[in-house]
């Protein structure tokens, strides 16, 4: 089968050039691909075309950084179903499920065939959340806890199903789509690209560099932008902020669930020192503001740098030292330790990513597998591998990853500081973006694999923008997690990998 060949830092990709192959074809090319690890789908999903539906996958070779685009069609009232590759390969999982949920599309054989979002343009009008068909188990010893979807405090819905034999759970059903808002949509009803870049940040209030990272970098290879190496050291520093910021606050809620008070303080301040950096360079905490197509509206200068690089140390010092104390505490370990534990072998069957995968084994790292920026030029990523796939390794991948992350932001801002402090591109708003083409951009956020990708129409508007949050595949790990675990053990499991609501349901 012929794939189109690109990699993570090549210009957009004209829809003609991307080869259309039977659905046979596909389907046996995919299968003996993904049976290798170094596979994984970045992204998979339909579109209409004319009469006809369009399915476009981009295939990722994590050994080789190469990014394999391929695409298969049937006509578009076509009642015929497809055969389904979760069957085989349950990482295709949520893809198939998103594709059924738009456009009625089915797919034979497709285990948990059940809604993904709820949509409200979805193509099934009867389909709604309130009536989500949650899995059932019978048995005189075995009940059902209800968790959700509204929880204590300000955090977003969703509903969490439990089947327990007394405390042990056997069985976690997520349903989601409490907080779906149609942002795809909205990218194509506006063609402000200021509106747009707003949009993409808003994704997930927590991965607001990320997603509007890889946003940007769609864009910009639809427009054929050339960036100066200054400003993408300052996109690689904001993602690094935001990773610290981020891991941080996990090391203290982590922390906090247990009743490690001291943990939980000391990283409280820690990540308020670090999104008070953020705020001090661009107004805003989370970055909102900062990452703009094709340029900057808040460039560094010398002042603001050197402050960067002098918070970073001092929140990584003082964070090494929670994290001695994280490693030493008994209580902690008893806790942490062979609980909530997904196994290699399972979070490869399902797709997982960012470092709840890498807590198990999978060296999955887009900064190392398919760099971009400075993580192709002046930063060489080396990925946080740990083993054992439980509550600790995840805690231990983050620990080491902030201080990780301060690293590469000293690495950076000393570059910074030698390339001098010259005027960067402002923003760009206007340039025409390439008609009838495809870009994508991939970014490694603190919670993992994000994907933009942005289909242009003959005028060069965006006619379509297809989002993948890396909770996407990992909402099933978590589901994994606490199988055979108590109950009364989900809250940490569930902090361990800290998923994101919106993200999930865009």
């Amino acid at each position: 089968m012929t794939w189109h060949i690109t990699d993570n830092r090549a210009d957009a990709v004209a829809l003609r050039d991307i080869p259309e192959v039977p659905y046979a074809e596909f389907y046996a090319e995919l299968d003996t691909r993904l049976a290798d690890p170094r596979y994984h789908v970045a992204h998979y999903f339909a579109l209409p075309d004319g009469d006809r539906m369009r399915f476009i996958c981009l295939l990722l070779d994590d050994a080789e950084h190469r990014v394999l685009i391929a695409s298969h069609t049937m006509d578009y009232y076509d009642e015929g179903v497809l055969p389904s590759l979760t069957a085989r390969h349950p990482a295709l999982h949520p893809f198939e499920r998103d594709i059924t949920e738009r456009y009625g599309i089915r797919f034979d054989g497709m285990p948990w065939d059940k809604p993904l979002r709820f949509p409200a343009d979805g193509y099934d009008r009867r389909s709604s959340i309130d009536n989500y068909p949650f899995y059932t188990m019978e048995g005189h010893s075995l009940h059902e806890v209800n968790v959700g979807p509204i929880h204590a405090g300000i955090i977003e819905p969703g509903a969490f199903r439990f089947i327990c034999n007394g405390e042990q759970v056997l069985h976690l059903e997520i349903a989601l789509g409490y907080q779906h808002r149609g942002v795809e949509a909205e990218f194509v009803r506006t063609e402000n690209r200021l509106r747009q870049a707003c949009l993409a940040e808003s994704i997930a209030g927590d991965s607001a560099v990320a997603h509007a990272t890889a946003f940007a970098a769609a864009v910009e290879k639809l427009t054929a932008a050339r960036l100066p190496e200054a400003l993408e050291i300052e996109r690689a520093l904001a993602l690094e902020l935001e990773r610290m910021a981020m891991q941080i606050a996990d090391t203290g809620a982590l922390s906090m669930d247990v009743g490690y008070q001291l943990g939980q303080v000391a990283c409280e301040a820690l990540r308020t020192m670090t999104i008070n950096t953020m705020q001090a360079w661009c107004g805003n905490r989370f970055g909102k503001g900062l990452l703009r197509p094709g340029g900057t509206d808040h460039p560094l200068d010398a002042e603001t740098t050197e402050m960067i690089r002098r918070n970073v140390r001092e929140i990584a010092r003082r964070y090494d030292e929670v994290r001695h104390d994280l490693k030493s505490s008994p209580s902690l370990l008893a806790r942490f330790e062979q609980c909530g534990t997904v196994p290699r072998e399972e979070m490869l069957r399902i797709g997982g990513v960012g470092q709840a995968a890498r807590a198990s084994g999978v060296e999955r790292d887009l900064r190392a597998s398919h760099p971009w920026g400075c993580y192709a030029t002046l930063l060489r990523h080396e990925p946080i591998v740990k083993r054992q796939g439980d509550v600790m390794a995840r805690l231990m991948v983050r620990c080491r990853e902030v201080l990780q992350s301060a690293a590469c932001i000293d690495t950076l801002t000393a570059r910074r500081a030698e390339i001098g402090f010259g005027t960067l591109p402002q923003s760009d708003y206007t340039t025409p973006l390439a008609p009838r083409s495809l870009a994508f951009g991939l970014v490694e956020g603190w919670r993992g694999e994000t994907c933009h990708v942005v289909i242009t129409d003959a005028a060069g508007h965006i006619a379509a923008c297809r989002v993948k949050d890396p909770s996407l595949h990992n909402w099933m790990a978590l589901a994994l997690a606490v199988r055979g675990e108590g109950i009364s053990d989900f809250p940490i499991c569930n902090k361990s990998f800290n998923l994101s609501y919106c993200g999930h349901d865009l």
